[in-house]
Protein backbone atom coordinates (compact mmCIF):
# COMPACT_ATOMS: atom_id res chain seq x y z
CA UNK A 1 0.00 0.00 0.00
CA UNK A 2 0.26 3.85 0.22
CA UNK A 3 2.19 6.32 1.89
CA UNK A 4 3.90 8.34 -0.35
CA UNK A 5 3.24 11.79 0.67
CA UNK A 6 6.30 13.24 2.16
CA UNK A 7 8.82 15.10 4.01
CA UNK A 8 10.74 17.77 5.85
CA UNK A 9 9.99 21.21 7.15
CA UNK A 10 11.23 24.66 6.35
CA UNK A 11 11.05 25.32 10.10
CA UNK A 12 12.98 22.27 11.29
CA UNK A 13 16.58 21.23 10.85
CA UNK A 14 17.00 18.82 7.95
CA UNK A 15 19.18 16.75 10.29
CA UNK A 16 16.01 15.77 12.19
CA UNK A 17 14.62 14.26 9.01
CA UNK A 18 17.69 12.72 7.46
CA UNK A 19 18.82 11.14 10.71
CA UNK A 20 15.42 9.92 11.83
CA UNK A 21 15.92 6.16 12.14
CA UNK A 22 12.77 5.00 10.41
CA UNK A 23 13.21 7.13 7.31
CA UNK A 24 16.50 5.85 5.95
CA UNK A 25 16.12 7.20 2.43
CA UNK A 26 17.27 10.80 1.93
CA UNK A 27 16.35 13.26 -0.79
CA UNK A 28 19.28 12.34 -3.06
CA UNK A 29 18.38 8.65 -2.70
CA UNK A 30 14.82 9.58 -3.64
CA UNK A 31 15.87 11.26 -6.88
CA UNK A 32 18.23 8.43 -7.83
CA UNK A 33 15.41 5.88 -7.67
CA UNK A 34 12.48 7.92 -8.93
CA UNK A 35 12.06 6.09 -12.22
CA UNK A 36 12.80 2.56 -11.03
CA UNK A 37 13.83 0.51 -14.07
CA UNK A 38 12.26 2.97 -16.51
CA UNK A 39 14.76 5.05 -18.47
CA UNK A 40 14.66 8.66 -17.33
CA UNK A 41 13.71 9.99 -20.75
CA UNK A 42 10.77 7.56 -20.86
CA UNK A 43 9.25 8.44 -17.48
CA UNK A 44 6.84 11.08 -18.79
CA UNK A 45 5.47 8.61 -21.35
CA UNK A 46 5.14 5.94 -18.62
CA UNK A 47 3.21 8.37 -16.40
CA UNK A 48 0.86 9.20 -19.30
CA UNK A 49 0.26 5.54 -20.03
CA UNK A 50 -0.26 4.66 -16.36
CA UNK A 51 -2.75 7.48 -15.77
CA UNK A 52 -4.80 6.53 -18.84
CA UNK A 53 -5.56 3.12 -17.33
CA UNK A 54 -7.67 4.79 -14.64
CA UNK A 55 -11.22 6.07 -14.45
CA UNK A 56 -10.15 9.65 -13.72
CA UNK A 57 -8.50 9.69 -17.15
CA UNK A 58 -11.17 7.71 -19.01
CA UNK A 59 -9.80 4.22 -18.34
CA UNK A 60 -12.04 1.18 -17.87
CA UNK A 61 -12.00 -1.54 -15.20
CA UNK A 62 -11.67 -4.29 -17.80
CA UNK A 63 -8.72 -2.58 -19.46
CA UNK A 64 -6.91 -2.32 -16.12
CA UNK A 65 -7.55 -5.98 -15.38
CA UNK A 66 -6.41 -7.11 -18.82
CA UNK A 67 -3.19 -5.07 -18.55
CA UNK A 68 -2.60 -5.42 -14.81
CA UNK A 69 1.06 -6.53 -15.16
CA UNK A 70 2.02 -3.50 -17.22
CA UNK A 71 -0.02 -1.14 -15.03
CA UNK A 72 1.32 -2.45 -11.71
CA UNK A 73 4.92 -2.58 -12.93
CA UNK A 74 4.78 1.00 -14.15
CA UNK A 75 3.19 2.02 -10.88
CA UNK A 76 5.92 0.52 -8.70
CA UNK A 77 8.73 1.71 -10.95
CA UNK A 78 7.33 5.22 -10.53
CA UNK A 79 6.22 5.08 -6.89
CA UNK A 80 8.61 2.82 -4.93
CA UNK A 81 11.15 5.50 -4.05
CA UNK A 82 8.36 7.77 -2.80
CA UNK A 83 6.99 4.91 -0.69
CA UNK A 84 10.31 4.12 0.93
CA UNK A 85 11.12 7.79 1.42
CA UNK A 86 7.85 8.54 3.16
CA UNK A 87 6.96 5.25 4.87
CA UNK A 88 10.03 3.06 5.37
CA UNK A 89 10.69 -0.49 4.16
CA UNK A 90 7.26 -1.97 4.99
CA UNK A 91 4.57 -0.58 2.71
CA UNK A 92 1.48 -1.24 4.79
CA UNK A 93 -0.84 0.03 7.50
CA UNK A 94 -1.43 -1.58 10.90
CA UNK A 95 -3.77 -1.42 13.90
CA UNK A 96 -2.21 1.02 16.34
CA UNK A 97 -2.37 1.54 20.09
CA UNK A 98 -2.29 4.94 21.76
CA UNK A 99 1.30 5.87 22.56
CA UNK A 100 2.60 3.51 19.88
CA UNK A 101 4.62 4.87 16.97
CA UNK A 102 3.75 4.02 13.39
CA UNK A 103 6.94 2.00 13.08
CA UNK A 104 6.18 0.04 16.25
CA UNK A 105 2.64 -0.74 15.08
CA UNK A 106 3.89 -1.97 11.70
CA UNK A 107 6.46 -4.28 13.31
CA UNK A 108 3.91 -5.57 15.84
CA UNK A 109 1.44 -6.35 13.06
CA UNK A 110 4.09 -8.35 11.20
CA UNK A 111 4.72 -10.34 14.39
CA UNK A 112 0.95 -10.85 14.70
CA UNK A 113 0.86 -12.40 11.22
CA UNK A 114 3.74 -14.75 12.10
CA UNK A 115 1.94 -15.84 15.26
CA UNK A 116 -1.37 -16.35 13.44
CA UNK A 117 0.39 -18.62 10.95
CA UNK A 118 1.98 -20.58 13.81
CA UNK A 119 5.41 -20.31 12.24
CA UNK A 120 8.15 -22.61 13.50
CA UNK A 121 11.93 -22.31 13.04
CA UNK A 122 13.15 -23.72 9.75
CA UNK A 123 9.82 -23.56 7.90
CA UNK A 124 9.57 -22.31 4.31
CA UNK A 125 7.28 -19.30 4.04
CA UNK A 126 6.03 -17.33 1.01
CA UNK A 127 5.38 -13.58 0.99
CA UNK A 128 3.02 -12.86 -1.92
CA UNK A 129 3.67 -9.41 -3.38
CA UNK A 130 6.60 -8.67 -1.09
CA UNK A 131 7.55 -5.11 -2.10
CA UNK A 132 11.14 -4.35 -1.13
CA UNK A 133 10.98 -6.96 1.61
CA UNK A 134 10.46 -5.07 4.86
CA UNK A 135 7.92 -7.58 6.25
CA UNK A 136 9.77 -10.68 5.07
CA UNK A 137 12.98 -9.57 6.80
CA UNK A 138 11.11 -8.83 10.03
CA UNK A 139 9.13 -12.08 9.96
CA UNK A 140 12.20 -14.19 9.10
CA UNK A 141 14.13 -12.74 12.05
CA UNK A 142 11.16 -12.98 14.41
CA UNK A 143 10.30 -16.61 13.59
CA UNK A 144 13.67 -18.03 12.43
CA UNK A 145 12.06 -19.14 9.17
CA UNK A 146 13.13 -19.02 5.53
CA UNK A 147 11.01 -16.49 3.68
CA UNK A 148 10.76 -16.15 -0.10
CA UNK A 149 9.16 -13.04 -1.55
CA UNK A 150 7.52 -13.17 -4.97
CA UNK A 151 7.38 -9.89 -6.87
CA UNK A 152 6.99 -9.04 -10.54
CA UNK A 153 8.78 -5.69 -10.29
CA UNK A 154 12.49 -5.90 -11.07
CA UNK A 155 13.36 -2.59 -9.42
CA UNK A 156 11.79 -3.60 -6.10
CA UNK A 157 13.62 -6.94 -6.14
CA UNK A 158 16.94 -5.21 -6.83
CA UNK A 159 16.30 -2.78 -3.97
CA UNK A 160 15.17 -5.63 -1.69
CA UNK A 161 18.38 -7.58 -2.27
CA UNK A 162 20.43 -4.52 -1.29
CA UNK A 163 18.44 -4.22 1.93
CA UNK A 164 18.77 -7.96 2.62
CA UNK A 165 22.56 -7.67 2.41
CA UNK A 166 22.54 -4.60 4.65
CA UNK A 167 20.46 -6.49 7.24
CA UNK A 168 22.59 -9.64 6.98
CA UNK A 169 19.62 -11.91 6.21
CA UNK A 170 20.60 -13.29 2.78
CA UNK A 171 20.61 -16.85 4.17
CA UNK A 172 17.00 -16.62 5.35
CA UNK A 173 15.41 -14.22 2.85
CA UNK A 174 15.30 -14.31 -0.92
CA UNK A 175 13.26 -13.02 -3.83
CA UNK A 176 11.69 -14.68 -6.85
CA UNK A 177 10.64 -12.59 -9.85
CA UNK A 178 7.25 -13.74 -11.02
CA UNK A 179 3.55 -13.12 -11.40
CA UNK A 180 1.54 -14.29 -8.39
CA UNK A 181 -1.24 -15.26 -10.82
CA UNK A 182 1.19 -17.84 -12.32
CA UNK A 183 3.76 -18.61 -9.65
CA UNK A 184 7.01 -20.41 -10.59
CA UNK A 185 6.81 -22.89 -7.70
CA UNK A 186 5.86 -26.61 -7.58
CA UNK A 187 2.66 -27.70 -5.86
CA UNK A 188 2.75 -27.94 -2.06
CA UNK A 189 6.01 -25.99 -1.73
CA UNK A 190 5.42 -23.83 1.36
CA UNK A 191 4.63 -24.38 5.03
CA UNK A 192 2.82 -21.03 5.21
CA UNK A 193 1.81 -18.16 2.92
CA UNK A 194 0.94 -14.57 3.73
CA UNK A 195 0.09 -11.43 1.76
CA UNK A 196 0.08 -7.94 3.23
CA UNK A 197 -1.98 -5.44 1.24
CA UNK A 198 -0.67 -6.94 -2.00
CA UNK A 199 -3.18 -9.29 -3.61
CA UNK A 200 -5.46 -6.29 -4.16
CA UNK A 201 -3.32 -5.81 -7.30
CA UNK A 202 -4.59 -9.12 -8.71
CA UNK A 203 -7.12 -8.77 -11.53
CA UNK A 204 -9.02 -11.81 -10.27
CA UNK A 205 -9.21 -12.87 -6.60
CA UNK A 206 -10.21 -16.45 -7.41
CA UNK A 207 -7.27 -16.93 -9.76
CA UNK A 208 -4.86 -15.41 -7.26
CA UNK A 209 -6.10 -17.44 -4.28
CA UNK A 210 -6.09 -20.59 -6.44
CA UNK A 211 -2.36 -20.18 -7.06
CA UNK A 212 -1.72 -19.62 -3.36
CA UNK A 213 -3.77 -22.73 -2.58
CA UNK A 214 -1.71 -24.73 -5.08
CA UNK A 215 1.73 -23.85 -3.65
CA UNK A 216 0.66 -24.19 0.02
CA UNK A 217 1.11 -27.58 1.70
CA UNK A 218 -2.07 -29.39 2.78
CA UNK A 219 -3.15 -28.59 6.33
CA UNK A 220 -1.21 -25.31 6.38
CA UNK A 221 -2.30 -21.68 6.64
CA UNK A 222 -2.69 -18.59 4.48
CA UNK A 223 -3.07 -15.20 6.20
CA UNK A 224 -3.66 -11.87 4.50
CA UNK A 225 -4.59 -8.23 4.83
CA UNK A 226 -6.74 -7.16 1.88
CA UNK A 227 -7.64 -3.70 0.65
CA UNK A 228 -11.44 -3.74 0.37
CA UNK A 229 -14.53 -1.63 0.04
CA UNK A 230 -16.73 -2.23 3.09
CA UNK A 231 -20.48 -2.81 3.27
CA UNK A 232 -20.88 0.94 3.84
CA UNK A 233 -19.67 1.63 0.28
CA UNK A 234 -22.49 2.60 -2.06
CA UNK A 235 -21.55 2.01 -5.74
CA UNK A 236 -24.25 4.49 -6.78
CA UNK A 237 -22.91 7.29 -4.60
CA UNK A 238 -20.78 9.66 -6.74
CA UNK A 239 -18.67 10.74 -3.77
CA UNK A 240 -17.94 7.11 -2.94
CA UNK A 241 -17.12 6.42 -6.60
CA UNK A 242 -14.66 9.32 -6.66
CA UNK A 243 -12.88 8.15 -3.51
CA UNK A 244 -12.57 4.63 -4.89
CA UNK A 245 -11.19 5.96 -8.19
CA UNK A 246 -8.59 8.12 -6.39
CA UNK A 247 -7.36 5.12 -4.41
CA UNK A 248 -7.16 2.96 -7.54
CA UNK A 249 -5.22 5.63 -9.45
CA UNK A 250 -2.81 6.40 -6.61
CA UNK A 251 -2.16 2.77 -5.69
CA UNK A 252 -2.00 0.86 -8.96
CA UNK A 253 -5.21 -1.14 -8.43
CA UNK A 254 -7.36 -2.72 -11.17
CA UNK A 255 -10.58 -2.70 -9.12
CA UNK A 256 -11.01 -2.67 -5.34
CA UNK A 257 -13.07 -5.68 -4.28
CA UNK A 258 -15.52 -5.89 -1.40
CA UNK A 259 -14.83 -7.91 1.74
CA UNK A 260 -17.65 -10.24 0.69
CA UNK A 261 -16.04 -10.88 -2.69
CA UNK A 262 -12.71 -11.81 -1.06
CA UNK A 263 -14.40 -14.18 1.36
CA UNK A 264 -16.42 -15.83 -1.41
CA UNK A 265 -13.28 -16.27 -3.54
CA UNK A 266 -11.44 -18.02 -0.70
CA UNK A 267 -14.31 -20.46 -0.24
CA UNK A 268 -14.64 -21.06 -3.97
CA UNK A 269 -10.99 -22.07 -4.17
CA UNK A 270 -11.41 -24.54 -1.31
CA UNK A 271 -9.91 -22.78 1.70
CA UNK A 272 -11.39 -23.32 5.15
CA UNK A 273 -11.91 -19.96 6.86
CA UNK A 274 -10.52 -20.01 10.40
CA UNK A 275 -11.50 -16.42 11.13
CA UNK A 276 -11.89 -13.10 9.35
CA UNK A 277 -12.36 -9.53 10.50
CA UNK A 278 -11.85 -5.92 9.47
CA UNK A 279 -9.05 -5.05 11.88
CA UNK A 280 -9.55 -1.35 11.20
CA UNK A 281 -12.77 -1.41 13.23
CA UNK A 282 -11.13 -2.06 16.62
CA UNK A 283 -7.91 -0.11 16.16
CA UNK A 284 -7.57 2.35 19.11
CA UNK A 285 -6.04 4.87 16.71
CA UNK A 286 -7.48 5.12 13.18
CA UNK A 287 -5.32 3.50 10.53
CA UNK A 288 -5.50 6.66 8.40
CA UNK A 289 -4.06 8.89 11.15
CA UNK A 290 -0.67 9.22 9.36
CA UNK A 291 -2.53 10.71 6.38
CA UNK A 292 -4.48 13.26 8.44
CA UNK A 293 -3.21 16.69 7.36
CA UNK A 294 -4.53 18.28 10.56
CA UNK A 295 -2.08 16.24 12.64
CA UNK A 296 1.59 16.94 13.25
CA UNK A 297 4.10 14.39 14.47
CA UNK A 298 7.85 13.99 14.20
CA UNK A 299 7.12 10.27 14.09
CA UNK A 300 5.48 10.78 10.68
CA UNK A 301 7.11 14.05 9.75
CA UNK A 302 7.33 13.28 6.04
CA UNK A 303 3.59 12.86 5.67
CA UNK A 304 2.65 16.05 7.52
CA UNK A 305 1.42 19.09 5.54
CA UNK A 306 4.76 20.84 6.04
CA UNK A 307 6.60 17.68 4.99
CA UNK A 308 4.44 17.30 1.89
CA UNK A 309 5.04 20.95 1.00
CA UNK A 310 8.79 20.47 1.28
CA UNK A 311 8.78 17.32 -0.83
CA UNK A 312 6.53 18.82 -3.48
CA UNK A 313 8.93 21.72 -3.94
CA UNK A 314 12.02 19.55 -3.62
CA UNK A 315 10.81 17.25 -6.43
CA UNK A 316 9.88 20.30 -8.52
CA UNK A 317 13.37 21.75 -8.04
CA UNK A 318 15.12 18.46 -8.78
CA UNK A 319 13.03 17.98 -11.94
CA UNK A 320 13.87 21.54 -13.06
CA UNK A 321 17.61 20.90 -12.45
CA UNK A 322 17.48 17.60 -14.33
CA UNK A 323 18.29 15.52 -11.23
CA UNK A 324 14.83 13.93 -11.37
CA UNK A 325 13.16 12.79 -14.61
CA UNK A 326 10.34 14.79 -16.19
CA UNK A 327 7.05 13.44 -14.87
CA UNK A 328 8.24 13.06 -11.26
CA UNK A 329 5.99 15.89 -10.08
CA UNK A 330 2.98 14.16 -11.62
CA UNK A 331 3.81 10.92 -9.81
CA UNK A 332 4.11 12.78 -6.52
CA UNK A 333 0.80 14.53 -7.27
CA UNK A 334 -1.24 11.38 -7.90
CA UNK A 335 0.28 9.77 -4.81
CA UNK A 336 -0.85 12.76 -2.75
CA UNK A 337 -4.28 12.45 -4.32
CA UNK A 338 -4.35 8.80 -3.29
CA UNK A 339 -3.51 9.79 0.28
CA UNK A 340 -6.51 12.11 0.23
CA UNK A 341 -8.70 9.31 -1.11
CA UNK A 342 -7.49 6.87 1.52
CA UNK A 343 -8.10 9.37 4.29
CA UNK A 344 -11.61 10.12 3.01
CA UNK A 345 -12.37 6.43 2.54
CA UNK A 346 -11.24 5.70 6.08
CA UNK A 347 -13.18 8.58 7.62
CA UNK A 348 -16.36 7.55 5.81
CA UNK A 349 -15.68 3.88 6.66
CA UNK A 350 -16.25 2.83 3.06
CA UNK A 351 -12.71 1.46 2.65
CA UNK A 352 -10.35 -0.66 4.74
CA UNK A 353 -6.73 -1.68 4.10
CA UNK A 354 -6.92 -4.32 6.83
CA UNK A 355 -9.56 -6.89 6.01
CA UNK A 356 -7.76 -9.79 7.67
CA UNK A 357 -8.41 -13.48 7.23
CA UNK A 358 -6.73 -16.70 8.30
CA UNK A 359 -7.53 -19.64 6.05
CA UNK A 360 -6.36 -23.27 5.93
CA UNK A 361 -5.82 -25.64 3.02
CA UNK A 362 -7.56 -28.90 4.01
CA UNK A 363 -5.43 -31.99 4.47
Amino acid sequence: MTYFTLPHSCHFSLDIVFNYEMLKVGSLDLTSGLSGKIKKDEVLFAVDRYEKYHASFGGLDEERKANYMDMVNKYYDLATSFYEYGWGESFHFAPRWKGESLRESIKRHEHFLALQLGLKPGQKVLDVGCGIGGPLREIARFSSTYVTGINNNEYQITRGKVLNRAAGVEQNCNFEKGDFMKMPFPDNSFDAVYAIEATCHAPDAVGCYKEIYRVLKPGQYFAADEWCMTDVFDPNNKDHQQIKAEIELGDGLPDIRSTRQCLAALKEVGFEIIWEKDLAKDSPLPWYLPLDTSQFSLDNFRVTPVGRFFTRNMVKAFEWMGLAPKGSQRVQAFLEKAAEGLFAGGKKEIFTPMYFFLARKPK
